[in-house]
């Protein structure tokens, strides 16, 4: 078997090496564009703050390592031009001499990735202004901070968030601009809102809602003109604005492209050429909630779909061959002290799509919390009508990735919200709680479906407030914490004081009772259910997290003076206790 591999970096090698622990005896050819091959581009953003000092432990081989291990033909510096499919050759060009060579194969596999996306705005192609996709996009930027003071990431999502996290820990001024009225696409409003808070806390000016319209260099760096009429001064920017396939060697070779612009592919991993396959950045698979076209540009699903696609190309018939699933988009994100973890889809994306569904949201602690160091965990959970998981996102110091993965497995098993609560899970004080954040989310989300606790979320309440709605809103929690801050209009009566003061309240009114995270406004909601009030609902998350969503989430102006003054405080960091 003669097989030729475009692409060195998460797919191509991860399937060289499958293919030579398979079959001994196949050529395996694997060339790359770049100068390297399987580097830790996950891991770039952590050398630009020194997290990872040495530049040498992103590189997780090198090709004389590998080819001596694997005895693969491995390629550096070296291009796929063009692939003749009837004759079953690819054209293959030289990086810096430009000779040509062609290499014959009788399975091809394309692992091209994705490319950064640049908008053609004026003054994008100055030498500061970067993209971070490589190693020498990495060395392009680290060249660019020797003296810089300023900097200015574009876009708010995976790799934006880590850049301005690492910049900022660099010790540079940082100002994330993000198109969109919030980071980080996948996670529902009230969830990005945690990490807004969060790039407040470390002193990131955030601008939210602006787009960047041109750049001008300046002798004291590089302008920045937005979409508001406001200007950006930057020494570096780094521009974080999404990726797109590569699929420029796929098209000319007239395969056939997807609706999202990704390589499409079959169950098999195969493309409409039955002797090519592509894996990875550059291919369009099933989102496996939605059941939809997707693009999914993540390191893990990659090294899965490579490992079956190399095990797809030596086998002798489809009989043989193992399916591709799909992919969840199981992701975690490190901001400062946060954990961002989610899998599946958010409320917002379902409703996008037209999908029926219900969010709960609950908070809880990362371990027991009368056992030191324990985190404030902040976990929502996605389902519909019937009781089936459709997502899950968490975000806490410590905890969001481990709850996110029991969900992310419950989904794949397809179990539903009920028996999340029914999961037996490790627990002892210093790794748990008895009732785990999965299990309470899953009671949660168990007493909605029965209808034993009617729940109203943020969205919802905010808009009938401003529609001018009669509502009796009762704050069970304390007094000290009501004169901290309360909804407007809300009557204050503790839950240990309910009993005694019903007679105060009318049972005919719509009732919103609400405390801090959730758990005193559904004991309060069950004293005034059993005791004759027909329409009442508890407020899902409390007020920690109406105050996190309905907060101000920017902070444009913390740069006006010429050093870093403290982020003000807003009413989302009067929220943060517990309940």
């Amino acid at each position: 078997m003669n097989i030729l591999i475009i692409g060195g970096v998460a797919g191509g090698a991860t399937a060289a090496a499958r293919l030579r622990r398979v079959d001994e005896h196949a050529r395996i050819v694997l060339v790359e564009r770049g100068p390297y091959i399987s580097f830790a581009n996950c891991g770039l953003p952590y050398h630009l703050s020194g997290a990872i000092a040495e530049r040498a432990q992103l590189l997780v081989t090198t090709a004389e390592r590998f080819a001596a291990r694997y005895r693969v033909d491995v390629r550096t510096g070296t291009e796929a031009v063009a692939i003749d499919r009837a004759r079953r050759e690819v054209l293959l060009r030289d990086v810096a001499s430009g000779s040509t060579r062609t290499e014959s194969y009788d399975r091809l596999l394309l692992s091209p990735g994705a490319e950064a996306l640049r908008p053609p705005l004026p003054g994008i192609d100055s030498p500061r202004v970067h993209t971070l996709r490589n190693i020498p996009d990495l060395d392009r930027i680290v060249r660019g901070l020797d003296g810089a003071q300023r900097a200015v990431v574009v876009g708010g999502g995976f790799i934006g968030l880590e850049v301005a996290e690492n910049l900022r820990e660099r010790g540079l001024r940082t100002t994330l601009v993000e198109a969109a009225a919030q980071v980080m696409a996948p996670l529902d409003e009230e969830m990005a809102a945690i990490v807004h808070a969060s790039l407040r806390r470390h002193d990131v000016a955030l601008l939210l809602n602006e787009r960047v319209e041109r750049f001008d260099d300046t002798a004291d760096g590089v302008v920045l003109y937005l979409s508001s009429g406001r200007r950006l001064r930057a020494d570096l920017v780094v521009l974080a604005i999404g990726v797109r396939p590569e699929v420029t060697l796929a098209r000319a070779a007239g395969l056939d492209l997807g609706s999202r612009g990704g390589i499409r592919v079959d169950a098999f991993l195969r493309t409409s050429d039955a002797d090519i396959y592509a894996v990875g950045d550059a291919i369009e698979v099933e989102q496996r909630v939605s059941g939809r076209a997707a693009l999914v540009p993540l390191a893990g699903p990659a090294n899965r779909q490579a490992r079956l696609a190399a095990d797809n190309m030596l086998a002798a018939s489809d009989a043989q061959r193992r399916r591709y699933r799909g992919a969840l988009g199981t992701s975690v994100l490190k901001v400062f002290e946060l954990a961002v973890a989610c899998t599946g889809l958010g409320e917002d994306q379902l409703r996008a799509h037209g999908v029926a569904c219900r969010g709960t949201v609950t908070h809880g602690a990362s371990h027991a919390s009368y056992y030191p160091g324990a985190q404030p965990l902040t976990l929502k959970l996605v389902w519909d009508d019937s009781g089936r998981i459709l997502g899950a996102q968490a975000i806490g110091a410590s905890g969001a990735d481990k709850r996110i993965d029991v969900i992310a497995t419950a989904i794949h098993a397809g179990l539903d919200v009920r028996e999340l609560a029914e999961l037996e899970l490790a627990y002892a004080p210093p790794f748990g709680s008895a009732k785990d954040p999965v299990n309470v989310a899953g009671y949660v989300a168990g007493n909605v479906l029965d209808g034993s606790c009617p729940m109203i979320d943020w969205r919802t309440l905010r808009a009938r407030l401003d529609g001018g709605a009669q509502l009796q809103l009762i704050d069970v929690r304390s007094a000290e914490e009501f004169a901290v801050g309360s909804l407007p209009g809300a009557r204050h009566i503790a839950l240990e004081t309910l009993r005694e003061q019903l007679a105060l309240l009318d049972p005919a009114a719509p009732t919103v009772v609400f405390c801090q995270v959730g758990l005193r406004g559904y004991l309060a909601l069950r004293v005034l259910l059993q005791h004759g009030f027909a329409d009442v609902v508890n407020l899902s998350g409390g007020f920690k997290t109406y105050a996190w969503a309905c907060g101000r989430q920017d902070n444009p102006d913390l740069f006006d003076a010429e050093e870093i003054k403290p982020a003000p405080r807003r009413v989302v960091d009067a929220a943060l206790a517990g309940d």
